[in-house]
């Protein structure tokens, strides 16, 4: 093609599909500039608005062939860039809505998870310390804790005073306060 004068747009159509390089070079070269800015003033980002009118320029050359431009081309571009455009803002808000709901199940995954894990090391903590009473004293706990019985009822069973048994687990409680409270410390 020669440059004596500038091709209108319906001419620069018609190089184009017949794979002229030199009208694409001016295609591009005369509306980057104006698509670029239309590109921004929606996106507000610089690589962002370029990436897209590289990839409306490349999606032009690569269908030159198959073109059809009902309007002009300078319409045809414009409408392409605000369909990119819309494109990318509507993807945007996918991804953020997205990472958002991964963001709050990871949140609660932690929590739950963190509070299992917590929750097993105090019971083991509390098994070790009741472990660790004198064996009277053990099993007057147990009984009272884990069996829930009474303090007349475990007097009857073990053949001691109820005064003995409530003594029993009072002792065991400072035990347990004082071993749990250290061995907490500890493992935090």
């Amino acid at each position: 093609m020669l440059l004596d004068t500038s091709p209108s747009d319906t001419e620069l159509i018609e190089l184009l599909k017949s794979e002229d390089a030199l009208a694409y070079t001016i295609i591009y070269n005369k509306y980057f500039d104006v698509l670029y800015l239309q590109a921004y003033q929606k996106l507000r980002d610089k690589e962002e608005a370029q990436d897209l009118l590289h990839e409306l320029f490349a999606q032009l050359w690569n269908k030159r062939n198959s073109l059809v431009i009902n309007s002009s081309l300078s319409g045809y571009l414009y409408t392409a860039v605000r369909n990119k455009v819309l494109d990318v803002i509507s993807h945007q808000e996918v991804e953020s809505k997205y990472i958002k709901s991964l963001q709050g199940y990871i949140e609660q995954g932690y929590c739950i998870t963190d509070h299992n894990i917590r929750e097993k090391q105090l019971s083991a903590l509390i098994e070790s310390g009741i472990a660790s009473l004198p064996p009277k004293m053990r099993e007057v706990f147990n009984l009272s804790r884990k069996d829930k019985l009474s303090h007349k009822e475990i007097a009857a069973q073990l053949n001691l005073s109820e005064q003995t048994v409530k003594k029993q687990i009072n002792n065991a409680l400072k035990i347990l306060r004082s071993k749990l409270g250290m061995m907490l410390f500890i493992s935090l």
